[in-house]
């Protein structure tokens, strides 16, 4: 973790046995963005998430067909020797399906529900505490997420009326009414009999000031672990650095235990890349549980020639490819400005010769020299080199 950042207090909650709070580490999740009744697309993605580094796998339940064909999800992954925690994602007839598809809600590992569409008037705590009974029959934690766009409308009236002459724009009021939001239904549900250490709470929007201005606001009024993303972050490289910068200020102020990157794919694009996109954040922050971070600089006029990129993209593929315990930095260096300098503080370094430099470079192994080698030999030296440190 960066210096001076301290991790916030909070609750840990076991979701389908992922920790996610307490001293745990930080967990990558996502969602599928398939038909949940199509059992074996639904299967696939799943499988996909999971393998490419997210600890859980959120799907789609809004319908009765979605709710009966969770059970055939579960058999499907069971028989590819997969055990994915999977969370229902819930919106307006939450209540009903737990409560009529027992099978579905006896094998979800979380539910999640919005207090902002569980229902309407007297129907909204009647909705609501029948979730949280389905969660108490079952033994499930719940993510209490409120959104932006889908707010209790009772509420932020109420806020609305209340703030009418305080001064307070109307932007305000709503990022005050998700945290009172959030705050109050898990209240409510610990009333009603669920521990804190099932709550998890989210509120999420969709620009940075206003996503870190309410995890702050949540972190110091609470200890339930927090979920962090945005609700959509966009397309492509403007997708990715608006979740990096939002979710990064947040966890470089120690708050957060889960994270989830809302990517738009494009059409036929990788659901995974959200997954990877997480773990680099993890990674940049120094906060990843997943191994190994490969460096490598931007290259220049000294370094013409393709030979650093290509070994810093191979030795990256590689070190992705190992499932390992402990964390290691790897720098690839395109010339002899930096590259000594670089390599003596990552764990293992190369320093390539540059343009017009010789065919010869640098290997540093713990900050000192440990071979000079032909460029030609140095993939398999470095190789080398991770094995014998690595624990698998």
């Amino acid at each position: 973790m960066f210096p001076n950042t301290r991790r916030r207090k909070s609750v840990q909650v076991d979701v389908g046995g992922v920790k996610i709070g307490g001293d745990a580490p930080i967990v990558v999740q996502s969602m599928t963005n398939t038909d949940t009744c199509d059992v074996k697309a639904t299967a696939d993605q799943i499988e996909t998430l999971y393998k490419a580094g997210s600890s859980i796998v959120r799907i789609t339940v809004n319908t009765k067909e979605a709710a009966a064909a969770v059970p055939d999800i579960y058999e499907e992954l069971y028989k590819r020797g997969l055990t994915v925690p999977i969370v229902g994602d819930f919106h307006y007839n939450g209540h009903i399906l737990l409560t009529e598809y027992k099978e579905c809600a006896r094998l979800l590992a979380k539910y999640r529900i919005n207090p902002g569409n569980v229902g309407f008037g007297k129907w909204h705590d009647k909705n609501f505490l029948m979730m949280i009974d389905a969660a108490l029959e079952h033994n499930k934690p719940v993510r209490i997420g409120v959104n932006w766009g889908s707010l209790d409308q009772r509420l932020l009236t109420r806020l609305m009326d209340e703030n009418r002459d305080s001064g307070k724009s109307s932007d305000e009021i709503v990022l005050d009414a998700m945290v009172i939001s959030a705050i109050e239904s898990a209240e409510q549900a610990e009333a009603h009999g669920l521990p804190s250490n099932k709550i998890i709470l989210s509120a999420k929007v969709s620009e940075i000031d206003k996503l870190v201005r309410v995890y702050r606001s949540l972190a110091e009024k609470t200890e339930y672990a927090l979920h962090l993303g945005l609700t959509e972050a966009g397309l492509g490289t403007a997708g990715i650095i608006k979740s990096a910068i939002g979710i990064g200020i947040l966890l470089h102020e120690g708050i957060g235990d889960t994270i989830r990157v809302s990517l738009t794919p494009r059409p036929g694009g990788r659901r995974e890349e959200e997954v990877e996109v997480a773990k680099e954040i993890l990674q940049a922050m120094g906060l990843s549980a997943y191994g190994f971070e490969v460096t490598a600089c931007p290259g220049c006029g000294r370094t013409t020639s393709e030979e650093f990129q290509i070994l810093a993209a191979k030795l990256s593929d590689y070190v992705k490819s190992l499932k390992v315990k402990n964390r290691l930095k790897i720098a690839v260096m395109g010339c002899v400005v930096n590259g000594p300098g670089e390599s003596k503080y990552s764990d293992i370094g190369v320093s390539l010769p540059g343009t017009g430099e010789g065919d010869k470079c640098v290997v540093f192994f713990k900050g000192k020299k440990y071979k000079t080698v032909p460029v030609k030999e140095v993939e398999a030296v470095v190789k080398s080199l991770v094995e014998s440190v690595v624990e698998i």
